[in-house]
């Protein structure tokens, strides 16, 4: 599969050219090499397709953080206090 020759730039946007190609019985685009690194897509890379308007729109999908990036962002300027909710009732265990 190759891909078409034509990227131009079109309101601030890069516009490539390129042609679907069959993959089993689905069809393929590829995603040129620049425009992978620059979006850092990379094998096994989950994609959002949309389809809205009569186009197709495919942009990587956000990873979720894990809970260590997560805790890592807490600091002492942007912790809460300790907030007392009261005596226990009487729940049964």
């Amino acid at each position: 599969m190759k891909s078409e020759e034509g990227t131009k730039q079109e309101k601030g946007e890069v516009v490539m050219t390129t042609k679907v190609q069959k993959w089993g019985n689905s069809l393929a685009v590829r995603i040129p090499s620049q425009i992978a690194e620059q979006l850092q897509i990379r094998q096994g890379s989950e994609m959002e397709i949309v389809v809205a308007n009569g186009a197709i729109t495919f942009r990587p999908k956000k990873e979720k953080p894990a809970l260590d990036e997560l805790l890592a962002k807490v600091t002492p300027e942007n912790r809460h206090n300790e907030i007392d909710l009261g005596v226990e009732g009487n729940e049964l265990i």
